[in-house]
């Protein structure tokens, strides 16, 4: 485990009551390797029943689509998607389909689907685009709110990591009684390079990786970030940017080609907004109260961004074949520094 803070029972984004995920794969041969995950805040309809949320750019090299209109209202009115980048408006098309079919939608005139990318072009045909309607709805029905399977599945299919397989990572927080009792989770896709660092501990330096010619430092991740704290998209927008520090310590440098994007969101039933609602007024954490919640993102940012690595496999793709981390050795040396007890 990084960090002080314990994880929630299942170390994943899940333990924010209400939230549930849902992920499809697609492989086809070795040149589609690709998927949709979906993340909810909450079971009901999150059209009609709206939550508060937030966007914090690292490096705004993107398509995230959605965007203004979630940082000129501070909510979120439907599922967050993550897929490959130019599948992103396919995915949208098939999300708005989805939501407009559902009950009590009939009257709806407007949608703001908000979905996330990274460009899985090296193990994806990506060109093909290949996400289909089915792979969407398959996605979004099939969300729950139990274990999240990470690694090489979903959205993270076809993504790459520091020079090695990158995937779909998770990992939660649970704060301390007597600072709230709140719980933060976070759900990445990692597709980006730098120097990799685990607890501390340059990884990447150790096994000779880091100066492989695909792993310039380019690429993306997308940061998806829950909590049960009662919060504004202010607050929201503040504990976002926190979840870069967790970014920044596995050795990121946010390159001029990559897209890092935080989006946060909080359950708290309070916090809600019915959309026919004209008057909302919520009660909040106070500034000096988050502070418990930058460490907790900062902790579970940089725990999803090991695990979406240590739990991907090695892939043959499109273009190349991406070796999964060594877990063997990256485990030898994270004992040799310290980083993690040897078993006796």
């Amino acid at each position: 485990m990084i960090g002080s803070l314990p994880p929630g029972p299942l170390n994943a984004i899940t333990d924010v009551p209400g939230v549930r995920v849902g992920q499809t794969t697609v492989i086809e041969g070795d040149s589609v390797h690709t998927g949709v995950t979906a993340i909810f805040p909450h079971g009901g309809n999150l059209f009609q029943e709206r939550v508060p949320a937030a966007i914090h750019v690292g490096n705004g090299f993107g398509k995230l689509i959605g965007a203004t209109q979630v940082q000129e209202l501070g909510e979120l009115e439907t599922p967050i998607l993550l897929t490959g980048t130019l599948s992103a408006w396919k995915a949208a098309d098939a999300m708005v389909a989805w939501l407009l079919a559902q009950p009590g939608m009939e009257q709806v005139r407007s949608i703001n689907p908000v979905v996330g990318e990274t460009n899985d072009g090296l193990l994806n045909d990506i060109r093909s685009r290949p996400i289909r309607p089915e792979h969407v709805t398959s996605a979004l029905e099939k969300a729950s709110d139990g274990k999240v399977e990470e690694g090489s599945v979903g959205a993270g299919a076809g993504t790459v990591a520091f020079g090695w397989k990158g995937g779909i990572g998770t990992s939660s927080r649970q704060l301390p009684a007597n600072s709230g009792g709140h719980n933060v989770g976070v759900l990445v896709q990692s597709n980006y390079g730098g120097d990799l660092t685990i607890a501390g501990v340059p990884v990447g330096r150790e096994l000779s990786r880091q100066q492989k010619e695909n792993n310039s430092g380019d690429g993306s991740i997308m940061i998806i970030v829950a909590t049960d704290a009662p919060l504004s998209a202010r607050n929201l927008e503040r504990l976002a940017s926190r979840a870069l520090v967790g970014l920044a310590r596995t050795g990121s440098n946010m390159s001029n080609g990559s897209g890092d994007y935080v989006i946060a969101f909080s359950t708290a039933l309070e916090c809600r907004r019915r959309a026919d609602e004209q008057l909302h007024h919520v009660t909040e954490l106070s500034n000096p109260a988050m502070s418990p919640l930058f460490q907790a993102v900062a902790e579970a940012t940089e725990e999803a961004i090991c695990n979406s690595m240590f739990q991907a496999t090695s892939v043959k793709g499109f273009r190349a074949t991406v070796e999964a981390l060594p877990l063997e050795s990256t485990l030898e040396i994270l004992k040799k520094a310290g980083a993690i007890k040897a078993q006796a």
